[in-house]
């Protein structure tokens, strides 16, 4: 299979789809790969390595789009790329449709095959594309969110551990997922007082059991929410409904109960958001304010870290993009449910649930495609 990995055009970011190690893997299995030059700089990747490894490296972004079979990516393809995309062509990356109306139309009208990262689901439920940028989007919440408590960046200026003789800050976890688990990790070791919320009592108690006892688990319904929002100095939003739009778990009215300088860090925001007052923003410009809370509501949190979160996604992509590689596309989904999975849009028809329910699309049962 021709394989092509173009460099991501998203603001600031720059992580890669594939790196030199992966190219490797898949001319050893036979196939081509094209990657667009310097689109593994922001990795720490250069073009020479790439090509050491076997790649083809191409100037621009509509070359790789135009000879490949296979597209494989980090982010979803912005406006400018839509043109690009060839009708039955394999795009690997992801793609949170239920949070983008005009994408998931124009991969439709494209008539591509969308195969999405977040929707991969092991039988365990468990979401092994969506876990690795999970764990790195957790850990960075509670680095971000410390940042912009200081007052300089508009926050209430509290330290999240404070020090001798004076409390630490009150950090509220909504979500008790990857997301939850990693960010209550990273407050807790820096000292804060965490407050988990989720609605699965077993998820409760086992973050009961294994989280250090500045860590406190509560189940989440409106009511204690809005009182737990009330002394909460930093809010992390990590829920999340697998390929449908994200709950919102915190309403505007809620932003009066808060404290000014409060600081809300919606790591859902990929798939809508689980503030009803989020909307997403960039690492260029990444918070906004409203009723004197802070948001933070990057879209591409890892893409700050690329080092780190290419060689964290690329490690769980590999195996799956070389069996869409080696078997194809619908042999591999045939024989594969968690790939199956995957498919989100295929040939101009909605066949993941959640896609069609979040814009009213009709849905067409991923079974009938093949």
């Amino acid at each position: 299979m021709i394989i092509g990995v173009p460099k991501e055009i998203k603001n600031n970011e720059n992580r890669v789809a594939v790196t030199p190690a992966g190219v490797t893997e898949f001319l050893k299995n036979k196939h081509t790969v094209y990657v667009q030059t310097e689109a593994g700089k922001g990795s720490g990747f250069s073009d020479e390595e790439y090509m050491a490894a076997g790649a083809v490296i191409l100037p621009s972004i509509e070359q790789v789009y135009a000879i490949a079979e296979m597209i494989i990516k980090v982010k979803e393809p912005i406006e400018s790329e839509y043109a690009l995309i060839k009708e039955g062509q394999l795009l690997f990356t992801y793609f949170h449709f239920a949070s983008s109306e005009p994408l998931t139309h124009a991969m439709i009208e494209r008539k591509a095959v969308c195969l999405a990262y977040e929707t991969v689901e092991k039988t365990d439920r468990s979401l092994p594309l969506l876990v690795p940028m999970s764990e790195v989007a957790g850990r960075m919440a509670v680095q971000e969110g410390a940042k912009y408590l200081e007052k300089p960046m508009g926050g209430f200026g509290i330290l999240l551990g404070g020090v001798a003789g004076v409390k630490p800050a009150n950090v509220l976890v909504l979500g008790g997922g990857i997301v939850g688990t990693q960010a209550a990790k990273m407050a807790a070791g820096l000292g804060a007082n965490v407050t988990i919320v989720d609605i699965s009592l077993p998820r409760l108690r086992y973050l009961e059991d294994i989280m250090p006892a500045n860590v406190d688990t509560v189940m989440s319904n409106e009511y204690n929410i809005r009182d737990l929002v009330k002394s909460a100095n930093l809010i992390i939003g990590g829920v999340l409904i697998p390929g449908a739009k994200a709950p919102s778990l915190i309403t505007r009215d809620m932003l009066k109960l808060m404290k000014p300088g409060t600081v809300m860090v919606d790591v859902a925001i990929d798939q809508g958001g689980c503030f009803e007052t989020s909307k997403a923003t960039t690492h260029e410009h990444p918070i906004y304010e409203v009723d004197g809370v802070v948001h933070y509501c990057v879209a591409n949190m890892p893409g700050a870290v690329p080092y780190t979160s290419t060689l964290a996604l690329t490690n769980a992509t590999l195996p799956y993009a070389l069996q869409l590689a080696n078997l194809g596309w619908k042999a591999a989904c045939s024989r594969n449910e968690e790939l199956r999975k995957g498919l989100n849009v295929v040939n101009g028809q909605v066949v993941f649930k959640g896609v069609s329910e979040a814009w009213n699309l009709p849905y067409t049962e991923v079974e009938k495609i093949f």
